[in-house]
C-alpha cells in the first residue's frame, strides 16, 4: 500500500492528548476567531472529491507507521515498550539512559511516564484522523467515487483501524473515553470528556469490526497492503477471545481458517504458512500469504518511508555496541528447542557485513539480539533507519493458535482440530507435535508458550500475560529480579496524569 504524510488540517484539535499539545490559552483564544482564513483547510473545505476520501483514509494508515513530531513510531517501537519491554521478554538497552524506557522495563514506571503518555497520544490520535473520516465521507456525493463500492470501502477502512486502535487502548488502560465523532466546537470544556465503561469500548470495537468484515477479501497494485475482510474477522475473533466469548470467536475463525484445512472452516482468503519461519519476516514476501494485515514499511520509500526502530538492532553494527533493545536475560532464547528454527530468525549473536566481508561477533552479556526486523538487503547493513519490514500486526500463525485455544475452551479441553492448529505451527517450527492427552489446563498453558515463542516482538507478550490472570502475570514478571516490585495494578497501565490535570473528567486506574 502507497501511503503519503497527509496532515488533515482543521481549525481545531479534537482528541483528548490534543490537549497536550497545543496550551490551553490558544484553544480558549480560538473562540474568539470568527474568520476562515483560507490557508487554513477546514474539514467542509476538503471532503469533496473520492481523491479526498482516498487521502484522508492513507492519513490514517500513517498514523500506526509515524509520528507528527518525529518520534518513534505506533508500531516500530512506541507500543513495543509497552507490550514488550515491560513483560519478561525484552529489557532496555544497557546504553538506554531515557528514564521513561528503563521504568517500564523494570515495573517502576507511574502516571507521568512520558512513553505511556505516547502511546495514549498517538492511538488517540489516529482515532480522531478515523473520527472524521468516518463522519465526513458519506457526506461526499457519490457522483464523485467512480469506483463501484469506494466509498463505502474506504469508511469501513476507517472503522477497523479505529477499532484496532480502541482495542489497544482498552487492554492497556481499561475503561478510557469512547471519543467517536469531530468535536464541534473549541472551547477546551468541550474538549473534556470521561472514561466509558469496558464493555461500550468493546461494544464499538465489535460494532466498527462487523461493518468492516463488508471489506474486501483482497487488493491488487498500490492497494496491496489495506485491510481485508479477513483482517477484520481475524481480529475480531480476537476481541472475542480476549472477551472469553468463544463461541463468536469460533464463528470468525472458521470464516478466516481455510477450507478444507478444519471441519467447519469455510476461508477462501489463501491464507496460509510461509513454509519457511524467517520468510515471515523478509521484504521479498511483504504482503504474503502468512500476513493478514500489516503497518507497512518501505526502504528508500521517500515521503512513504518511515523509521522502523525495531529494526534498528544495532547502533553500529562494526563496533558491536548495544542495540536499542534486547531480549530481557538468556531464558528468553533459551525456550526454544535446539532444532527451532524460530530460534535463530529471532536471536542473533553474530552477524556478517557484506560491506566488509567480516562477521562480527557480539561477544557481550547482553547477547544475543533481537533478529527479526533487521533489514538484509540493507547495504551497509547498520542503515536500518530505511528498513522496509513491515510490522506484522496479525498473521496466518495466530489464526491457528487462537483457535487452538477456542477449541479448548469450548470443549473443556483440546480435540483432535486443536491439536492440528497447535502442531500446524509446531511442525513449521520443526518441533515435534504437541503431546496428546493434555488436560484443558495444560493445554492452555501450552498455547501460551506457543504464542510466546512464535509472537516475540511482535506486540503480543504483555496482553498474553494479562490475559491469563494476575497470577500468572505476577509469577512472569517476578523471574526477572529487577521486575520484582510488580503487582496487581500492573495489570493496568496508569491514565496519563497530565491527561487527569487537563481534563478534570478523568479518574486514575487503581493503585496509580
Amino acid at each position: 500500500m502507497k501511503t503519503r504524510y497527509f496532515l488533515l488540517k482543521t481549525h481545531h484539535l479534537v482528541l483528548p492528548a490534543a490537549l497536550l499539545i497545543l496550551p490551553a490559552l490558544l484553544f480558549l483564544s480560538c473562540n474568539k476567531l470568527q474568520e476562515n482564513p483560507g490557508s487554513i483547510i477546514t474539514t467542509g473545505q476538503f471532503y469533496k472529491t473520492s481523491s479526498d476520501a482516498v487521502a484522508a483514509v492513507n492519513a490514517i494508515y500513517n498514523t500506526l507507521n509515524s509520528d507528527p513530531a518525529a518520534d518513534f513510531p505506533m508500531y516500530g517501537r512506541q507500543l513495543n515498550l509497552m507490550t514488550d519491554n515491560a513483560s519478561d521478554n525484552q529489557n532496555f538497552s544497557p546504553s538506554n539512559t531515557n528514564p521513561d524506557v528503563r521504568a517500564l522495563s523494570t515495573v517502576t514506571y507511574v502516571s507521568s511516564n512520558g512513553r505511556i503518555l505516547k502511546n495514549w497520544q498517538q492511538h488517540y490520535f489516529g482515532i480522531n484522523r478515523a473520527d472524521i473520516a468516518i463522519d465526513e465521507i458519506p457526506l461526499i456525493a457519490a457522483s464523485q467515487f467512480t469506483t463501484s463500492g469506494l466509498q463505502a470501502r474506504l469508511v469501513n477502512e476507517a472503522k477497523f483501524i479505529r477499532a484496532l486502535l480502541y482495542f489497544n487502548l482498552v487492554r492497556l488502560f481499561g475503561a478510557v473515553p469512547l471519543v467517536l465523532h469531530n468535536p464541534s466546537s473549541v472551547d477546551i470544556t468541550s474538549l473534556q470528556v470521561s472514561r466509558t465503561s469496558t464493555d461500550s469500548v468493546y461494544a464499538q470495537i465489535i460494532a466498527d469490526l462487523t461493518d468492516a468484515t463488508n471489506l474486501p477479501a483482497s487488493y491488487t497494485g498500490s492497494d496491496i497492503g489495506r485491510a481485508t475482510s479477513g483482517a477484520a474477522r481475524t481480529l475480531l475473533a480476537k476481541v472475542y477471545v480476549t472477551r472469553k466469548d468463544w463461541t463468536d470467536a469460533q464463528t470468525q475463525l472458521l470464516q478466516v481458517l481455510t477450507a478444507g484445512t478444519f471441519a467447519g472452516a469455510t476461508g477462501n482468503y489463501g491464507y496460509g504458512l510461509f513454509p519457511n519461519y524467517i520468510q515471515a519476516f523478509q521484504k521479498s514476501n511483504k504482503n504474503g500469504i502468512e500476513h493478514i494485515f500489516s503497518v507497512q514499511y518501505a526502504t528508500n520509500g521517500g515521503e512513504a518511508n518511515t523509521t522502523q526502530f525495531l529494526s534498528e538492532s544495532f547502533e553500529s553494527f562494526n563496533t558491536g555496541t548495544y542495540p536499542i533493545d534486547i531480549p530481557s536475560d538468556s531464558s528468553v532464547s533459551q525456550l526454544f528447542a535446539s532444532t527451532d528454527t524460530r530460534k535463530a530468525v529471532t536471536f542473533y549473536t553474530s552477524q556478517y557485513d557484506a560491506a566488509t566481508g567480516q562477521t562480527v561477533v557480539f561477544n557481550n552479556p547482553y547477547t544475543p539480539y533481537f533478529n527479526k526486523f533487521v533489514d538484509y538487503s540493507i547495504n551497509p547493513l547498520n542503515d536500518q533507519a530505511i528498513s522496509g519490514i513491515n510490522y506484522p500486526v496479525i498473521r496466518y500463525a495466530e489464526a491457528l493458535l487462537l483457535y487452538a485455544e477456542v477449541l479448548n475452551e469450548l470443549n473443556g479441553g483440546p480435540t483432535p482440530n486443536a491439536y492440528t492448529a497447535i502442531n500446524l505451527v509446531r511442525t513449521r517450527a520443526n518441533v515435534p507435535n504437541l503431546t496428546t492427552g493434555l488436560d484443558q489446563s495444560d493445554f492452555r498453558d501450552s498455547v501460551f508458550l506457543e504464542r510466546r515463542k512464535e509472537f516475540i516482538q511482535e506486540g503480543q507478550r504483555w496482553f498474553d500475560l494479562v490475559r491469563q490472570g494476575v497470577n500468572v502475570y505476577l509469577a512472569a514478571e517476578h523471574k526477572i529480579a529487577a521486575h520484582a516490585a510488580a503487582s496487581a495494578q500492573d495489570t493496568l497501565y496508569p491514565i496519563p496524569i497530565t491527561e487527569i490535570q487537563l481534563d478534570p473528567l478523568l479518574t486514575q486506574n487503581p493503585g496509580w
